[in-house]
């Protein structure tokens, strides 16, 4: 992995995406706040949450594990 792949910006996340994204965290066992929550950051990578919950990581541990630092969304 190269450093531009690393903080290759998301693309925004359409409503029909954020649905679909929802859906398929809540599916997966995280809560409705936090599944719309989660499905509307693009900052988010789901198929990431999703393996962390499929090799049994506690959805709530997985959403925390994989949340983004402030710095890296822009905050110093």
């Amino acid at each position: 992995m190269n450093d531009h792949t690393m903080h290759r910006q998301a693309d925004p996340v359409t409503d029909s995406d954020a649905a679909w994204r929802e859906a398929r965290l809540r599916i997966a066992g995280f809560e409705w706040e936090t599944a719309s929550h989660l499905a509307r950051d693009d900052a988010v990578d789901l198929h990431e949450l999703l393996d962390l919950v499929d090799r049994g990581c506690p959805p709530h541990l997985a959403a925390r594990i994989l949340a983004p630092l402030e710095t890296e969304r822009g905050s110093v």
